[in-house]
């Protein structure tokens, strides 16, 4: 069994252009929490503000995910460059929607527990572990791009004038998106967190105030909380969206507050 929670907040922008996908239930504003059982998916997207429609963009790739029927035999590279063709597919119908695009970063848990995350920008995966924060995800970025050459320091990648320049992403009409799969055969351990997140929370919130405020012995969505209002006074200026996933022993009633 599998707790799932999630927030997604516009902070100080007009509108939101994240939106978060738990099992089935897609959300672009609010807070939704769950228990759930494998197989599942759950994501997080945030449409691209500097081209048109990223709200409309990001709702609809995880509205075309909720509809995948996902098992072990599921081949989930396939599956996000077909929904990334169906936002494109879209996109190009109307002017107002031309090259609409989003980020996604997600995971899926098949019958068996296996575990894959997949990835597509610069939205991210973290696992949590023992005190221990640890990104799981690559960024598709630039800067991660200059970093891997060693152009660049790990601190100098937190505050490239750069840092937003994502390669090409979901709905992309000029390049295919590379989705990054990558499977976790052992699955979620008991005792792990696995984070996923927009860059609203990782562009203000340090890795260590993160881990901070996950170490904390209280529920899970007053700590998501607390990290949405750490970004928020630290001066978020976008929108933040997070999920975190849990796993219990069968047979063990999950606490959900």
């Amino acid at each position: 069994m599998y707790y799932l929670c999630g927030i997604t907040e516009k902070g100080i922008m007009p509108h939101n252009e994240d939106c978060m996908m738990l099992d089935k239930s897609v959300r672009h504003e609010g807070a939704l929490h769950m228990a759930v059982d494998a197989p599942f998916l759950a994501a997080v997207c945030d449409g691209v503000s500097g081209e048109n429609a990223g709200e409309l963009a990001s709702q609809t790739c995880l509205k075309l995910l909720s509809a995948v029927k996902y098992t072990s035999k599921t081949d989930l590279c396939d599956t996000v460059l077909h929904i990334h063709e169906g936002i494109a597919q879209l996109g190009e119908r109307h002017r107002s929607t031309a090259n609409m695009q989003t980020t996604l970063c997600g995971i899926a848990v098949d019958e068996f527990g296996r575990l894959s995350s997949f990835n597509v920008g610069d939205s991210r995966l973290y696992r949590f572990r023992a005190g221990t924060l640890e990104q799981i995800s690559r960024d598709q970025t630039l800067v991660q791009l200059l970093y891997d050459e060693g152009a660049i320091t790990s601190e100098e990648k937190r505050v490239h004038s750069e840092r937003n320049v994502v390669l090409p992403v979901m709905g992309n009409l000029r390049s295919e998106p590379q989705p990054a799969v990558t499977p976790y055969p052992e699955g979620l351990c008991f005792g792990d967190l696995l984070l996923l997140c927009t860059d609203g929370l990782t562009d203000y919130a340090t890795e260590h105030e993160i881990a901070e405020i996950l170490s904390a012995p209280r529920p899970l969505p007053d700590r998501l909380g607390e990290l949405v209002d750490r970004a928020l006074q630290k001066g978020g200026r976008d929108n933040i969206t997070i999920i975190g996933i849990v796993r219990y022993p069968d047979g063990i009633e999950i606490p959900i507050q």
